[in-house]
């Protein structure tokens, strides 16, 4: 008599990392050929159970090496907690836990929320991989996605024309350290918002459609997304994550030569213990060089890899791209083409990064900022510090914007020279960096304006030490005026906004004699006066201003 498992097909997407390029993991999708099984795996947990089983066995008959991603309801998981016919599916397969992640998609309406949080700390206690599956065209309350904690949260690519929803849900994953994915991407302009979104994986038509086997290449538009990086802080390593090639502590040499020889896209092998802690690290091209050798295979064969390997070099999860780098100059020069492995809070290996990623990205974001430094002052101009305050508005942290420049800058070039104008912009723009302080950021944007945003406390300070020194040009004494807009959470929605409640403070500013300071406050009117005074009345028929 026929079964429901002779009708069901399963299908491969990749999922892709946006920063490498590379396919970061494989979603399992059944297909059914005939009948709504997926309907009433939605009604029923132990069909829906035995659909993630079965499509952990299709990917064992693929041999693929990449970690996979399975779909459960989160009925499912609340209903039958650990998911016992998976994890036998997962052992069966040779795959150890941590390879695996249990999307978990809605419905969530009549879902008991404590019996779902249980279910998702057992397995994630086992080593499993959770992610908050079709975030944004689903039901899944927001309180119930902080409570998950998810190691991963797939949006659907219809939330991409909610730019202000996007944002607020890459704040929610960088709090809980978890990963951001779009779903469904099918055009690169698409893609484009996913990247500007700050999400660091995504799958759809436009990489690679879902296909009998998985896929090997993948389409992914060659615009490289600038990564935002400072000597402070820098990128974080979870954007350069690639799968790990995993093998148990115990392998012997004959299994690893068996894995590298048959997937010549893996680089190394880490060998984890049975809690998926790193203890051994094989490097690709060494490991064969020793089993080529004369006599080698005869003598290493059978013994274990671990004797070809050598200590793993583990950086955490919440490392940057400098601190990798930090790891790869301060170990042994002969090991710096390893992958580095990258380990959650246990320790338990979640991929690796390599070092050619790293150094490409790095260096190019250098370029980028290279090519938008102002070439009098090499300061960044405005887009930079535009991009960081959009940044610090996403993540609800209250800043200052403001804006700096000469009074009257024209009668000191007219006056002065042009030479002398622009060793003052020079000396200006070197003043501000060395006032900035922490997280401070000075820019460029031209002729003699600046832009400076900072923290409210660094304000004083920089404003005594530029606006409280004397500046001439050319024996011309100049003063300079500074216009400050305080934002706090939700004054405004995005640098523009911001850019026009600082407009009117400037003029305030400028219509001040002296060194003057003009501050404000998003959404609320007037100003106060920091620095500077009324100027006296003008005889009838002098122009006055700054």
């Amino acid at each position: 008599m026929p079964s429901w498992t002779d009708s069901i097909r399963f299908a491969f997407q990749p999922v892709v990392n946006l920063t490498t390029g590379g396919v970061a993991a494989l979603e399992i999708l059944a297909r059914p050929e005939t009948g709504d099984v997926l309907a009433q795996a939605r009604r029923d947990p132990e069909l829906d159970a035995g659909l993630a089983a079965l499509a952990v066995g299709a990917a064992a008959r693929q041999e693929t090496l990449l970690p996979l991603h399975v779909n459960v309801f989160a009925a499912t998981l609340a209903d039958l907690g650990g998911l016992t016919a998976l994890r036998q599916a997962v052992r069966q397969a040779g795959r150890l836990p941590w390879e695996v992640t249990v999307d978990v998609g809605p419905p969530y309406t009549h879902v008991p929320h404590r019996a779902l949080l249980d279910a998702v700390g057992v397995l994630r206690g086992e080593g499993f991989r959770i992610c908050a599956d079709g975030v944004g065209d689903g039901d899944a309350p927001l309180r119930l996605l902080a409570d998950m904690a998810p190691d991963l949260m797939k949006l659907d690519a219809s939330l991409l024309t909610r730019p202000a929803a996007v944002r607020a849900m890459r704040t929610l994953c960088e709090q809980l350290g978890a990963l951001l994915s779009v779903e469904g991407v099918e055009t690169e302009t698409q893609c484009a918002a996913v990247r500007a979104a700050g999400a660091q994986l995504a799958q759809g038509d436009l990489f690679a459609p879902p296909s009998r086997r998985p896929a090997v290449d993948v389409y992914v538009p060659v615009t490289v997304p600038s990564v935002p990086a400072t000597p402070r802080t820098g990128p974080s390593v979870r954007q350069f994550l690639r799968p790990a090639a995993l093998l148990p502590a115990t392998a012997s040499a004959g299994q690893v030569r068996a894995l590298l020889t048959g997937s010549p896209e893996v680089s190394g092998v880490l060998l984890v213990d049975r809690a998926g802690v790193p203890v051994r690290s094989v490097h690709r091209s060494r490991f064969l060089l020793s089993m080529s050798g004369r006599y080698g295979h005869a003598l290493y064969a059978d013994r274990p890899a671990a004797k070809l390997g050598d200590p793993p070099r583990t950086v955490g999860i919440g490392a940057t791209a400098w601190e990798v780098l930090d790891v790869v100059a301060d170990g042994e020069r002969d090991r710096t083409s390893d992958d580095v492995a990258v380990v959650d809070l246990h320790g338990r290996c979640v991929g690796v990064v390599r070092l050619a990623d790293l150094v490409r990205a790095l260096a190019e974001s250098r370029v980028e900022e290279a090519a938008g430094l102002n070439p009098l002052t090499r300061l960044p101009g405005s887009d930079a510090i535009t991009g960081e305050v959009d940044r610090r508005i996403a993540d609800g942290r209250v800043f200052a914007l403001s804006w700096l420049d000469v009074d009257h800058f024209k009668q000191v070039n007219d006056g002065a020279g042009f030479a002398a104008g622009d060793e003052l912009i020079r000396a200006v723009g070197r003043a501000l960096q060395g006032a900035a302080s922490g997280s401070t950021r000075v820019g460029h944007i031209g002729g003699d304006d600046f832009l400076v945003l900072a923290d409210p406390e660094g304000l004083d300070p920089l404003a005594a030490s530029v606006l409280g020194a004397p500046w001439s040009a050319g024996g011309r004494t100049v003063t300079l005026s500074l216009a400050t807009v305080l934002c706090t959470p939700g004054s405004v929605t995005d640098h523009r906004q911001a850019a026009a409640c600082l407009a009117p403070l400037k003029q305030a500013a400028k219509a001040l004699s002296g060194a003057s300071w003009v501050l404000g406050r998003a959404g609320l009117p007037g100003h106060e006066i920091r620095r500077g005074s009324l100027p006296a009345p003008a005889p009838a028929g002098v122009p006055g201003g700054r």
